[in-house]
């Protein structure tokens, strides 16, 4: 999953800055080439989001953090979005080249989705969940490791700055939250119980120990004494007068009045345009026009067929109970279970990693430049979070990081390592992203842009390609990967019943439970993440059905001129867009190799 973009693809902001203001005038289609339009879009976004440009590399607004929460924000953010829109309009397709009418659909469809986003109140009134929310993310950068540089003087001070914009956000979104019991926009108890330990942690006035206080204890050798001393104490200072008691304030906030308000009810239907809002992101995630009956309904086919391919493993392995009982045995399985020491399983993604570099080449003719690690998920958010892949800078000169959790080494399981690692990382996230970050072809805008349902039905589909790279050789891993496709299958059977169909926390839990071979404290974390983030879930399974879809497709049409390469290649090339688009493209591509000769 590529937590951080969604993170700030549901913020945009505007710099409070009047030097690094940006400007509210419509562009001028007689003094813009399109791609300077273009150009001035990504620009603008950039201003928009401070945080956004940091991910990508850009360190201009590194001392920056906007009060995202605040009206004028808001209302800033729509104007933005409807000013591209308007001017979008003054470029004709007949003047625009095949890319650049790509570009042209890809930005409207950007500027649609985010305005019907902004009409809603969810992300506003209720800023702050266990998993998806922009406190998780700064808590990544406070730790020194993540996109947030401190190699620097300048670097160090632009943090604390940037921590001061934090703080107002944090104010923020407890008066935001306060606002939200009153209009009936609240989280439901399980999760706020969720979130409650992520902030308790934060409020230690133990400062050695204390995540803020990372950077201090990680000085480069470079800095002279004074430097430290004096950057020593300005940080000391700000968190204890100032940081720490923001998040002690809104920790007492959380466990007691915001507690007491939680919902019983596990849906987004319970808050006020609920139902609207869930179609709206079923549109946004899913990038196409089904409804939630028909994903439901497909959904419980998937299941099915899923379960079907299961038994033959059962089979295969010898075990003679049903298959329930066969998701128990594999669950608890200790053969499964064979590290004491969090190094030994980032150790083993790298040996899977080795195993299949010799097989890549006659997959992909295109590899990153851009390098890779794997890490485990940082402490403070390992208990709720889900493996991940975070984008490397726009110069290449941040690896892209694959993260994993690893709460308890000795329990780790690793029936389903090999499918994790090439979707999370090769060829699937890392590959996606930084071939899309590394393409030359491409304005800058497409670059950063992320739409679930291609970069999360991409990185799915690359589960599937297992065997080809010389993967799946043991019968568990690739019941592994039956499983992980399992579990997306099953979250569009949850994610609708919970959010369209009036199902509990519990009947989803219990539903996920008869179906697939997770531990039941992952399934937990997992239907609380769905509730969390309403319709993301469902991209993965739809994006993946379409890739595999136009795959038949164009082998059954072009027959030997069919090349996997190449057709990689094709999905490949523009970005991240929506799925009907990625259709029209490679539809064109079929037709276009089929007139070959």
């Amino acid at each position: 999953m590529k937590k951080y973009i969604y993170i700030l693809s549901l913020i945009l902001c505007f710099s409070c800055e009047d030097e690094k203001k940006p400007t509210t005038d419509t562009p001028d289609k007689s003094t813009q080439t399109f791609a300077a339009f273009l150009d001035d879009y990504y620009q603008k976004g950039l201003e928009l989001n401070p945080l956004s440009a940091t991910m990508a590399g850009d360190n201009r607004y590194n001392d920056l953090f906007p009060d995202f929460l605040s009206d004028i924000h808001i209302e800033k953010t729509k104007a933005h979005y409807r000013t591209f829109k308007t001017t979008l309009r003054n470029y004709a397709d007949v003047d625009l080249s095949e890319s650049e009418q790509l570009s042209k659909a890809i930005l409207n469809w950007d500027c649609d989705m985010s305005l019907r986003q902004l009409s809603f109140k969810n992300n506003t009134l209720m800023p702050i969940n266990q998993m998806w929310t922009l406190n998780l993310s700064v808590g990544q950068l406070a730790s020194g490791s993540g996109a947030q540089p401190f190699k620097t003087v300048e670097d160090y001070t632009n943090w604390l700055k940037r921590l001061e914009g934090y703080n107002t956000w944090l104010q923020s979104a407890k008066k935001r939250m306060q606002e939200g019991i009153d209009e009936g926009y609240v989280l439901p108890k399980s999760l706020i119980k969720k979130v409650i330990p992520q902030f308790e942690v934060l409020t230690s006035k133990d400062l050695e120990n204390h995540l803020f206080y990372s950077p201090i204890k990680n000085f480069p050798d470079s800095f002279s004494d004074e430097s430290k001393e004096q950057l020593t104490t300005a940080y000391t200072t700000f968190l204890k007068d100032t940081l720490i008691p923001s998040f002690d304030d809104l920790h007492q906030f959380l466990k007691t009045d915001y507690l007491n308000a939680g919902r019983t009810s596990s849906g987004i239907a319970a808050i006020p345009f609920g139902e609207a809002y869930y179609d709206h992101s079923i549109k946004n995630y899913t990038t196409t026009n089904m409804t939630a009956d028909e994903i439901h309904a497909l959904g419980l086919k998937e299941v099915a067929r899923i379960l079907a391919e299961m038994e033959k493993v059962k089979t295969q392995v010898g075990f003679k109970g049903d298959i329930k009982s066969f998701f128990n045995f594999v669950r608890e399985n200790k053969e499964l279970m064979p590290y004491t020491e969090p190094q030994q399983i980032i150790d083993n993604f790298n040996v899977i990693h080795d195993r299949m570099k010799p097989q890549i080449a006659k997959l992909f003719d295109l590899k990153p430049k851009t390098p890779f690690e794997v890490r485990r998920t940082e402490a403070f958010r390992e208990a709720s979070a889900s493996a991940e892949y975070n984008q490397g800078s726009l110069d290449g000169t941040r690896p892209g990081i694959f993260y994993t959790p690893i709460p308890d080494a000795k329990t780790y399981n690793v029936f389903s390592d090999e499918a994790l690692f090439l979707h999370e990382a090769i060829p699937g996230h890392h590959y996606q992203i930084s071939l899309t970050q590394e393409n030359e072809n491409l304005p800058t805008f497409r670059k950063t842009l992320w739409y679930s349902a291609y970069g999360e039905g991409w990185a799915l589909y690359t589960e599937s390609l297992g065997k080809e790279l010389g993967l799946y050789t043991d019968p568990y891993q690739y019941f592994g990967m039956l499983g992980m496709e399992m579990h997306r299958a099953i979250r569009l059977v949850v994610d609708t019943g919970l959010h369209a169909k009036g199902w509990t926390r519990e009947q989803a839990i219990e539903y996920s439970l008869n179906n697939e071979a997770e531990s039941e404290g992952s399934i937990i974390s997992e239907i609380e993440r769905y509730m969390a983030n309403p319709g993301q879930a469902l991209s993965y399974k739809i994006g993946q059905l379409k890739i595999r879809e136009l795959r038949a497709k164009a082998e059954t049409t072009l027959g030997d001129k069919f090349d996997i390469r190449e057709f990689h290649n094709q999905v490949l090339s523009t970005g991240c867009i929506p799925l009907q688009l990625l259709e029209d493209k490679i539809n064109v591509w079929i037709q276009k190799r089929s007139d070959t000769k």
